[in-house]
Order: C-alpha cells, then sequence, then structure tokens
C-alpha cells in the first residue's frame, strides 16, 4: 500500500503513485525525521522507495525500483530511472537525467541538465576500510550540463567542469576542465566538446 499523504508524506497535486510503491520510508539512521516532499505532476513507477526527509520538485519521475534515501534535495523536472538509487545527502538540480542502474553515493553534488547515462558508478570514499572514513567521504560534484557516459566510474571528490563529456566507460580520478572531452582508465584528454565530430551523419558538431 502506498502513502498518499500523512505524516510523512506531502504530495503535490497531479500526483501518478504505482501500486507497489514506498514513499516515506523512516530512515534507519538516529536523525531528526521530516516530511518527504515531492511536488505537483510527479510520476512515480512501482518498486520505488522514497525515505522520508528528502524534498524533490515539481515534474519528478522515475523509473521501476528506484530507491531515494534521505536528506537529498532534487529538483524540478527530474528523471530517474529503472534499478537506479540515490543515497543519503546529495544535492541534484534542475532538469537532470540519471539512466538505469547507476549508483549516486552519498554527498554527490549534480546540477542543473546533468545527463548520467546507464550503469554510472559515483564513489564518495577517499580511503575504503580506514578507520576515519566517514570524516572525509566526498562524493563528485557534476557541473551544469555535463555529460557522463555510460559505464563510467567517478572517483571522490572530483569534478567534471560545466558542459564537459565523460566517453562511455571511462574512470575519471582527477578534474576535468569545463568544455572537454575525456576518455579511457585513467580518463584523459580527448578535445574539446567544440571539436567533436558527428559520426552519424546528422551533423557536423553534436554539441555546437
Amino acid at each position: 500500500m502506498c502513502p498518499l499523504s500523512g505524516e510523512l508524506v506531502d504530495l503535490g497535486e497531479g500526483a501518478v503513485v504505482e501500486a507497489g510503491v514506498t514513499l516515506g520510508r523512516r530512515p534507519d539512521r538516529s536523525i531528526p525525521v521530516t516530511p518527504l516532499e515531492v511536488g505537483s505532476g510527479c510520476f512515480i513507477r512501482s518498486g520505488t522507495v522514497i525515505y522520508a526527509g528528502t524534498t524533490i520538485g515539481r515534474g519528478f519521475e522515475t523509473g521501476h525500483n528506484v530507491v531515494i534515501r534521505e536528506e537529498n534535495s532534487i529538483g524540478d523536472d527530474v528523471e530517474i530511472w529503472s534499478n537506479s538509487f540515490v543515497d543519503y545527502g546529495c544535492r541534484i538540480g534542475a532538469r537532470v537525467k540519471i539512466h538505469c542502474s547507476c549508483y549516486i553515493a552519498q554527498f554527490t553534488e549534480i546540477e542543473d541538465g546533468v545527463f548520467v547515462g546507464p550503469g554510472v558508478i559515483v564513489t564518495n570514499d577517499r580511503h575504503p576500510g580506514c578507520p576515519n572514513f566517514r570524516e572525509c567521504m566526498k562524493g563528485p560534484t557534476l557541473r551544469a550540463g555535463s555529460v557522463i557516459g555510460g559505464g563510467t566510474t567517478l572517483l571522490p571528490g572530483i569534478v567534471v567542469g560545466e558542459k564537459s563529456l565523460v566517453g562511455a566507460g571511462s574512470v575519471v580520478t582527477r578534474d576535468v576542465e569545463a568544455g572537454i572531452v575525456v576518455a579511457g582508465n585513467p580518463a584523459r584528454h580527448i578535445c574539446t566538446i567544440d571539436e567533436l565530430e558527428c559520426r552519424s551523419g546528422l551533423t557536423d558538431r553534436p554539441y555546437s
């Protein structure tokens, strides 16, 4: 049964919530609990679980089996597709698309208009297994309009610059400058976004 309103859920007008959705789940962590807030016009598909303590803007849409933890801030017109997981404490801007089977680690920042391809893994732990690991946990920052290709791994704390592109399957170990293309393991500079050619023949410059 899906709660459509109540102590821990505040849904905007025009919400479409399919059967098998859980909204306002209480966090397991010992933190103050506030209601889940979701703006108007949302479409939440079956299998989705969204915790209390998160705020989501209007026009939000999920695929199936999406999990969104507590203490997240998500802007307007965001799409998060099937089997993706957004851990707690993230900041996601407007018009962001997170494709299928992605993991977004705690304390990640995603600015407006970012595209995250399928199977992207975002990490936040610089020293796994260290007794002090919680003190320096920090996810990446994805600046506005950046594009992350499918199957990419982003290491903790890196910054992907505005309107840059990360090629599919890359491992990004250091900051990416604005407006450039990187690819590989580790990801290296390929060209600027303006120099990138379209191989389909539909256009000369796909991002011009």
